[in-house]
């Protein structure tokens, strides 16, 4: 069995249908006799057979009968915990307040259904001198649907300030870069609440495919969940969050540039979808695009050979958070951190032909 994606625990509850209980439709009944039950999930749960009606499966349709005995079955992980783990992390600051680290590529930042160890919150607790698991209390696990299988982790996380390790901002897995971590409850509001108003300073470097025009632009799109993927976000013309995102072309190369890039908005991967929608996508970027050679204009077998060992090389995203600033919780001192990419990163850039200005190194 597979730890990160355990066995799934079936739990029943029966709901016996009391005399003088007036007719009503089956997946009605049950949505209303279970707390957070929703009547698509009860319905597709109906449809399924997990609710038998006196031992036999019904429709949704069904009219409930005084003495009926409906049982529903369904299946959730077993209970999290958050479980130290001794991960090296590479601190750039530290005081008894807050954190800041480099994240790496390839960290998930919070634990979940199929990542429940290896990620920065194992880290950071053992960091901080944790080292006996954390059991999510139960009435916060099961304070859903009881009819949705995955669990929101960070939704829990969020809740408690008791059981988060001061995770107030993420970077997606592949990407990485600089974060901060408050190191006490009492300051993770206070975080938090700088990045929501948008005080924190931001910018990231990346590599993108093809020679970008404008040595300085400002993007500013609405961004949906892709029709298509709903895993994935797309740019919209009506629908979603307004995200705006400023960029600088500071190298190019013949076939790919090095941007930075400034955040204005904190979109979930803001910085992506902009960069693939002006047909610029990021190099190794596979959900949008970046896995392959996205421009072959003026390209010779040299580069062309050049390209695919980028490729090689970034098997993700080529974008790092370079700059990180904000105000110190207790301090209330102006705080800001620089950081370089990893080896992998620069060699990509050196392939491409690509260089910092002096003023980055």
């Amino acid at each position: 069995m597979n730890e990160q994606y355990p066995e799934y625990i079936e739990s029943t509850v029966e709901l016996p249908v009391a005399i003088g209980q007036s007719s009503e439709r089956l997946d009605i009944y049950i949505t209303n006799a279970i707390a957070h039950a929703t009547r698509n999930k009860v319905q597709i749960a109906i449809d399924n057979g997990s609710v038998t009606v006196n031992g036999d499966i019904k429709k949704t349709s069904y009219k409930i009968k005084p003495g009926d005995s409906i049982i529903c079955r369904f299946l959730r992980p077993p209970q999290l915990e958050l479980v130290p783990e001794d991960i090296p992390l590479e601190v750039v600051y530290e005081d008894d307040d807050i954190l800041v680290i480099i994240k790496p590529t390839g960290l998930v930042v919070h634990p979940g259904f199929g990542n429940r160890y290896g990620t920065l919150v194992n880290a950071v607790l053992w960091h901080t001198g944790i080292r006996e698991p954390i059991p999510l209390l139960a009435d916060q696990q099961d304070d859903a649907d009881p009819f949705e299988q995955e669990i929101n982790i960070e939704e829990i996380l969020t809740r408690s300030s008791i059981i988060r390790p001061g995770i107030v901002h993420r970077l997606d897995k592949d990407t990485s870069g600089l974060m901060v971590i408050s190191k006490k409850p009492e300051w993770t509001h206070v975080l938090s609440k700088q990045f929501a108003d948008r005080t924190v300073q931001r910018e990231y470097i990346a590599i993108a495919w093809g020679k970008v025009k404008a040595d300085h632009d400002i993007i500013e799109t609405f961004i949906a969940p892709s029709p298509r993927n709903r895993k994935v976000f797309a740019v919209s013309k009506r629908d979603g969050k307004l995200a705006k995102t400023e960029y600088w072309t500071i190298s190019r190369g013949e076939y790919a540039s090095l941007l930075r890039l400034k955040l204005h908005t904190g979109r979930t991967h803001q910085i992506r979808v902009h960069c693939s929608n002006m047909h610029h996508p990021l190099i190794g970027d596979i959900s949008y695009g970046g896995d392959k050679i996205a421009y072959t204009g003026m390209m010779n077998s040299i580069n062309k050979s050049a390209a695919h060992r980028i490729l090689q090389l970034m098997p993700h995203q080529a974008l790092h958070a370079r700059v990180l600033g904000f105000t110190h919780p207790r301090t209330c001192e102006n705080l800001l951190f620089t950081s370089l990419p990893d080896q992998k990163f620069l060699q990509a850039m050196e392939l491409a032909c690509l260089e910092f200005p002096e003023s980055y190194l």
